[in-house]
């Protein structure tokens, strides 16, 4: 299946673990409550799960002296040399003794299970504060960037033993940095990417003696791959680690902040001259974004010795935000709890060589560099990833529903079923949908994208334990859907499947017949929604959103779903097949378009607004 995962039409984007088998979702559970007892007997109180990654999860706790603190545990089930990673990381965070950097408290191994205790910086992460505020005010992005600045300027300045030692940490991105919005303060954390640079700002070599110059480590990199959404092309490409990596990962940040994005791909669209902030630092940004290195260079020097400047700007109230979404966008009146997945097609039109020779980062060993070729980055241009990663930041909402964009010769065309579940996200969650689309209108080329966002806690799950014998469901099991506040009768959509385009070479799993008359029967009802069948050997999962727009036809439409479950024990082989069914009432047309105009904030913002 690891063969075919790469292949499939739908991708999903990060495992829920409501994804995850009843047996391996039992044992996640269970492994969390381990962790908890275990702090609790420790006298800790208030114990959360506040974060998972590719090595491990991070619990925070309170202390019987009422501090905030962080666990991070490594999954005892990685290769040893992976769970030394978290030691490496407790030793490099040791060195670190700076104000806006969370201290370590503790290092220790509990038989195989390796634990790091450190301070809790408070606030969220700004990857979360930038998911509910859209685009940062200019503002708390001055404030952010004059506050990483101090950080990278003192970690360049280390010292051991009287030596220069630059530290290097590798994964500078708006989800390692906590933001306390009562404070205004910044707090960088996850130091697992830290590394001592090789060479200096000025592509030095650091060395303490002349023996160091002479070892073979000079000769490979030392550096960790970091986020391939944030980093700069150095890092990505292996070479020797420096303080420039922080730059560029700071640049990243800095733009992703203030365009309201998750990544650092849209630069050439949406570009930082783009995006309102003071002159001065666009174009600064711009700099450390281009694709010349001399010129990256130059501007991460101009900030780092000018940084100081922008305390002393002075910027009006923010106004609120009022622009209209270019896309329609259904809001729910009520918040509901909802773990939103989205799953892609990524057709070959977005495939394009992106000068990246995967020979050239054979030295990597690391599951960044797995998420980047799974998520289909490898092959293609920076505004195509732009795009992917901009669908992936929607699926970061408690948003279900489905977009298809198709890109013709006279434009592009978008229907869409996006309905949030959270209102008072909606300024946040509009701005992300015009950057979608923005992304969109910068690709030119004809073909067409479909994604599917529904609520992992929905999917259905059926397991097997002898792969000759059916699926088999249960007759209390029923495929969930909503009904929409007005009826309308009137059928005006269409299926988005191969019913219409043909089978999609993409799409693994041939459906049995009698399956496929039973959604082609359901097509003919009006209603909006997604259906995705994805069978692994022993565990079958029907994912699926579904709501009724024609009230009329509950009955027929509740029937032909019972059908569908009952016809799972026909299911036979591997892969995903998915249907997606949108309104198609409303397609939005767009003209093609390159960069956005330069935008720069005003040079006295209360003169403006004199004005």
């Amino acid at each position: 299946m690891d063969e075919l995962a790469l292949k499939h039409f739908y991708i999903p984007d990060d495992q829920s673990v409501y994804l995850l088998s009843h047996k391996d979702a039992k044992k996640l559970k269970n492994w969390f409550k381990l962790c908890e007892s275990q702090l609790r007997k420790l006298g800790y109180t208030d114990i959360e799960l506040i974060g998972k990654g590719a090595f491990g999860f991070a619990f925070s706790g309170i202390s019987q002296q009422g501090e905030a603190h962080v666990f991070k545990f490594s999954k005892v089930t990685l290769p040893q040399h992976i769970q030394d990673r978290l030691e490496e990381e407790a030793y490099m965070l040791g060195r670190v003794k700076h104000a806006l950097v969370p201290q370590l408290i503790e290092f220790q191994k509990i038989k195989r299970q390796s634990i790091l205790v450190m301070e809790r910086g408070p606030g969220d992460d700004l990857e979360q504060y930038s998911l509910q505020h859209g685009p940062l005010p200019v503002p708390e992005v001055v404030a952010i960037l004059v506050q990483v600045c101090e950080i990278l300027v003192y970690l360049r300045q280390h010292k051991e033993n009287g030596s220069a030692k630059p530290i290097v940490h590798g994964d500078v991105k708006p989800s390692n940095l906590v933001w306390d919005e009562t404070t205004q303060t910044v707090s960088l954390i996850d130091w697992g990417s830290c590394v001592f640079a090789q060479i200096d700002q000025h592509r030095q070599y650091v060395a303490g003696n002349v023996m160091d110059l002479m070892s073979g480590d000079l000769q490979q990199t030392n550096a960790r791959l970091g986020d391939v959404y944030f980093i700069g092309d150095e890092q990505l490409n292996g070479a020797l680690s420096s303080p420039r990596f922080d730059e560029q990962g700071l640049a990243s940040t800095i733009y992703a902040l203030a365009s309201g994005q998750s990544s650092r791909f849209g630069r050439k669209v949406i570009t930082p001259l783009s995006l309102g902030l003071p002159k001065a630092l666009a174009q600064c940004l711009q700099a450390m974004m281009s694709d010349d290195v001399t010129e990256r260079d130059r501007g991460g020097d101009w900030l780092l010795n000018n940084y100081q400047h922008f305390k002393r700007m002075v910027f009006a109230p923010p106004k609120a935000d009022e622009k209209i979404c270019m896309l329609p966008t259904w809001i729910s009146g009520t918040k509901k709890d909802i773990e939103t997945v989205v799953y892609s097609s990524r057709k070959s039109f977005l495939r394009q060589q992106s000068g990246i020779n995967p020979e050239h980062l054979h030295y990597l060993n690391d599951a960044q560099f797995e998420r980047y070729y799974k998520n289909y980055l490898q092959g293609m241009g920076e505004t195509e990833k732009a795009f992917i990663s901009s669908v992936s930041r929607l699926g970061k909402y408690p948003v279900v529903g489905g977009l298809a964009v198709r890109w013709e010769a006279d434009g592009i065309y978008v229907d869409s079923s996006l309905k949030l579940y959270d209102p008072s996200l909606q300024v946040s969650f509009d701005r992300s949908v015009d950057n979608m689309i923005t992304l969109a209108r910068a690709i030119n080329r004809t073909g067409i994208f479909k994604s599917c966002m529904f609520n992992a806690k929905n999917t259905l799950h059926f397991e097997r334990n002898d792969e000759r014998k059916p699926f088999t469901a249960p007759s209390s099991v029923e495929i969930p859907y909503e009904l929409s506040r007005v009826s309308i009768e009137k059928n005006e959509s269409r299926m988005h499947s191969y019913f219409e385009d043909g089978d999609d070479p993409d799409e693994l799993l041939k459906l049995p017949e009698r399956l496929l008359d039973c959604l082609k029967q359901l097509n003919s009802i009006h209603h909006t929604g997604c259906i995705i069948f994805e069978a692994l050997p022993k565990h079958l999962k029907i994912h699926n959103y579904y709501t009724l727009l024609d009230h009329t036809r509950e009955q027929e439409f509740t029937e032909l779903l019972r059908q569908i479950i009952q016809q799972i024990s026909d299911i036979n082989g591997l892969g995903i097949s998915g249907f997606m069914k949108l309104p198609y009432k409303d397609t939005r047309t767009f003209a093609y378009q390159g960069a956005l105009a330069h935008e720069f904030y005003p040079r006295n913002p209360y003169q403006d607004e004199q004005n």
